[in-house]
């Protein structure tokens, strides 16, 4: 970034403006994720931001705070919008069938997935001494899942300090807090996803050869409703969920028990699922066929977690305009179970 282009921003120049801030765009859309779980409100935060950002452009002093200052106005935005009515949850779907009873649930209904695609742009994060987190871990599920139970300010303070690499004091004066303040809120966050991490025992890194495997052996088994097969690629830790559903299902009997009831229900009509990529794991955008048609409609995104050969989560988001954002079709022909991966 030339000084140039920053002053010619500062001066008011909306193109010097896009150039001084696209380089950003794709790690604040993602910082807001993290923070938000949502992808849609993440969207609407990065949007905010750089509004906010256009209008007092004049306040930053040099093109070397800039980064700095971009992060503090999206994490203030996100801290906004987590406390905003006790955030805002989507509506609950009603099943077409009666569930079996779930084993849990919770209140964390508004999670998305996050496109692989989105990532393209991001660079990855140099450590810092007390780095404890890499770039890839940081967008995986059980992370993103884990920072939404924590307090606002104790996820920012980690996000900023463990996930970006700000010091604690750049953290401390972005939140308007105390370096002391900042530096408790932190060691309570670490605390806190120290005891959930070791509560769920996640592999966050898969063999990519295990992963490829055990991702195409479940398409291929829950594509024909072989409930059997699925179970048989389940980790004894499995999960399943089904956001914005509240419930979920822990346990293989519990999974079983759910997919024989959503089998027996669409009586024949198998889901078409087709291959993407989500929050560094394997997902597949899920279809389900029209009846006495050869067309399938766009249900959701299911998102796998993998560990050791072995599946530890399922996680459904049962959300037919997620298919837009993985730049997948709303329909597709029902002419088999599954596209190859």
């Amino acid at each position: 970034m030339s000084k140039a282009v920053f002053d010619r921003a500062r001066a008011g120049d909306e193109q010097a403006f896009r150039e001084l801030t696209e380089p950003f765009r794709s790690e604040l859309q993602l910082h807001c994720y993290r923070m938000l779980g949502s992808l849609a409100d993440a969207e609407d935060m990065l949007q905010e931001t750089l509004l906010s950002a256009w209008r007092n452009l004049d306040s930053v002093t040099n093109e070397g705070s800039l980064r700095a200052w971009l992060y503090r106005i999206a994490t203030n935005r996100c801290l906004n919008e987590l406390r905003a009515a006790k955030r805002r949850r989507p509506p609950e779907p009603v099943p077409p069938f009666t569930p079996p009873e779930p084993t849990y649930r919770t209140d964390i209904t508004w999670l998305q997935p996050y496109p692989d695609t989105l990532l393209a742009g991001v660079a990855e994060t140099v450590p810092g001494p007390e780095e404890m987190y890499d770039t890839k871990e940081t967008v995986r599920l059980a992370f993103i899942a884990s920072l939404q139970h924590l307090p606002p300010r104790q996820a920012a303070v980690l996000v900023l300090r463990d996930v970006l690499g700000f010091t604690l004091s750049e953290v401390a004066a972005m939140l308007d807090v105390t370096t002391t303040a900042a530096k408790g809120a932190l060691q309570r966050a670490r605390a806190t996803l120290s005891r959930r991490n070791r509560s769920v025992d996640l592999e966050l890194s898969p063999h990519h050869e295990q992963e490829h495997d055990v991702s195409q052996r479940f398409a291929e088994a829950f594509s024909r409703d072989d409930v059997d097969g699925v179970v048989a690629l389940l980790s004894d830790r499995a999960w399943l969920a089904m956001p914005p559903a509240p419930h979920q299902y822990y346990g293989v009997a519990a999974i079983s028990e759910f997919l024989r009831a959503s089998a027996a229900w669409r009586a024949g009509r198998h889901f078409v699922l087709v291959p993407t990529r989500a929050n560094q794991q394997p997902a597949f955008g899920s279809y389900l066929p029209r009846l006495d048609e050869n067309i399938a409609d766009a249900v959701g995104v299911v998102v796998l977690t993998t560990a050791g050969g072995r599946i530890d989560g399922i996680t459904h988001f049962l959300d037919a305009d997620l298919q837009a954002r993985f730049g997948l079709p709303a329909t597709v022909s029902h002419g088999g179970p599954t596209v190859d991966l």
